[in-house]
């Protein structure tokens, strides 16, 4: 068998049994052997930022890698952006990018680049294959890297006659990386500070996020009075009825050092000390307060859910039964909200019908950014739910990581709350997500600017806020219609324009199998607050 061949199936010795492809004319043997290997299911993407985000989600909620096959550097180039955000959640994902024949190279053909410098940024794991007998050995490599805890980016660069030679016989399934547990020292001198008296923050991420770990963590909680946060942007995080609570860490410093301001000691686990998205004019970068001290029970690469439990032990805090959250649901009114209230569109009537018809083991992909900044806090007690959250702050992420979260749990609902600026960076999905008819419901909240820049325009300081400036940031004139190009598409799609509307057409989303997008107008919406 060619080496395309002895690839394909050593990646399926090794699980890997899902491609998001967007190849090109070096890729075709690969493209044949995919076509001809049983096992191994191709999802086409007509833009390469769709593959590379479809990778996360399937990453996310898989727990192992799908591949991607892009084509050369440019294809490459074209996913670094969602690559970006893989990376950040430190989600499994395998790259095959094709490359010129070995002899090829020295011509400079139009196409030639420099791979290798354009992967090593938005990878943890780079390598070129050098002939078609290395080429199974290399993928194998491959599937280890991506399978270190709790995942990484992985990239095999492949020339085209590594591909179309003669190979060797594929690569069996080869035992995968387990995490690394941390010391018992270590468990000891975290223990000795939540019983120091101070005021303690525990901050997770990461493997800390589990159902199980979110559950030690509140009972560490009760017995040592420490208070527990999340990352403002998590790769996965079980919610809703049955889930432990966290308060998620806000996105703006002045909430976030608010939040942390008596904090004496901060206790990170699967995570790193919080910081600034961006630096301001005059404000510190650090969230935490001046003398604060930092500790660390388990890093992003160490088994978080045995560090807690080992502390568990550690601090006798067996007898705290976990305070798991109760079904409650907002409703559509209540005292502070009123039928009219409800039936005028807004982010809070948005918010509460998602909350009323948001199904149990729904997984909800966030970049709704601004215009959606209540959808997270209302859905708090919501049926059980799985968020997925913009790890590495780049757009375009929402559309494609639902792809990719569908295809890998094809027995749930998949809602992507999306804002219309970040959809314009991958809107090709939608045609992905009909073709696969995928159960994926799409809420685009259409405020038709880009409102989180325009707040990011005052908050660094810079106050020209006149017609030239402000037409950067809008999105208007003219108005994009997100109801036709998804119909372009192929996908179902309403507007609505009151939040009964919006109530009805998102109820039959829920009942129904999607495709399904609904475009939520929102001129007049107030900015939100992400986190």
């Amino acid at each position: 068998m060619n080496g395309a061949e002895s690839l394909l199936r050593t990646l399926l010795n090794n699980g890997v049994e899902v491609c998001f492809t967007n190849p090109g004319t070096s890729e075709m043997h690969l493209v044949a052997a995919i076509g001809k290997t049983d096992g191994m299911r191709s999802y086409l993407g007509l833009f390469e930022g769709v593959c590379t985000g479809a990778a996360d989600g399937y990453g996310r909620m898989a727990g192992k890698p799908a591949c991607t096959l892009l084509h050369l550097g440019p294809g490459l180039s074209n996913g670094s952006a969602n690559l970006h955000n893989a990376r950040k959640a430190n989600s499994p994902v395998i790259n095959l990018i094709g490359d010129h024949a070995t002899y090829h190279k020295k011509y400079d053909a139009p196409l030639t680049s420099d791979i290798v410098g354009l992967a090593m940024p938005v990878s943890h794991w780079v390598r070129s294959v050098q002939d078609a007998e290395s080429l199974p050995a290399d993928a194998a490599d491959a599937v280890l890297a991506a399978h270190v805890k709790p995942g990484q980016v992985a990239t095999l660069i492949i020339p085209a006659d590594c591909a179309w030679n003669e190979s060797v016989t594929p690569v069996l399934g080869h035992a995968l990386p387990m995490a690394p547990r941390v010391s018992n020292n270590a468990v000891v001198q975290i223990a000795r500070c939540l019983g120091n008296g101070k005021t303690s923050v525990i901050l997770m991420s990461g493997m800390g996020l589990t159902e199980k770990s979110l559950s030690l963590a509140d009972q560490i909680a009760q017995k040592t009075g420490a208070r527990i946060f999340c990352d403002t942007f998590a790769s996965r995080l079980p919610r809703g009825e049955g889930r432990c609570r966290v308060e998620r860490l806000a996105y703006f410093a002045e909430q976030a050092t608010e939040q942390l301001k008596d904090t004496e000691q901060l206790i990170t686990v699967g995570t790193k000390a919080p910081v600034g998205f961006f630096a301001y004019p005059g404000k510190a970068s650090e969230f935490y307060p001046q003398g604060c001290e930092i500790y660390s029970l388990a890093s992003v690469t160490e088994d978080a859910e045995d560090a807690l439990s080992k502390l568990v032990d550690e601090i006798d805090a067996h007898s705290f039964a976990p305070r798991k959250n109760q079904l409650e649901i907002p409703g559509m009114t209540d005292a502070g909200f009123s039928a009219q209230s409800s039936s005028t569109l807004s982010p809070e009537s948005v918010a509460r019908g998602f909350a009323e018809h948001l199904p149990v083991d729904a997984i909800v992909v966030d970049e709704s950014a601004t215009a959606g900044f209540m959808m997270y806090p209302m859905s708090e007690t919501a049926r059980p739910h799985d968020w997925l959250s913009l790890t590495g702050g780049s757009i375009g992420y929402g559309l494609p990581t639902a792809i990719g979260a569908a295809v890998a749990c094809p027995d749930r609902k998949a809602v992507c709350l999306q804002g219309d600026g970040g959809a314009m960076y991958t809107i090709q999905a939608l045609w992905t997500m009909a073709r696969e008819a995928l159960d994926i419901c799409v809420v685009i909240f259409a405020n038709r600017k880009y409102q989180i820049l325009q707040i990011e325009l005052a908050r660094v300081g810079a106050q020209t806020m006149n017609k030239k400036t402000l037409d950067m940031l809008d999105l208007g004139n003219p108005d994009l219609d997100f109801v036709e190009m998804a119909k372009g598409m192929g996908v179902l799609a309403d507007r609505v324009e009151s939040g009964d509307a919006f109530n009805r057409c998102f109820e039959r989303a829920m009942r129904e199998p999607g495709p399904r997008l609904i475009e939520v107008v929102l001129n007049d919406a107030p900015p939100g607050v992400p986190g």
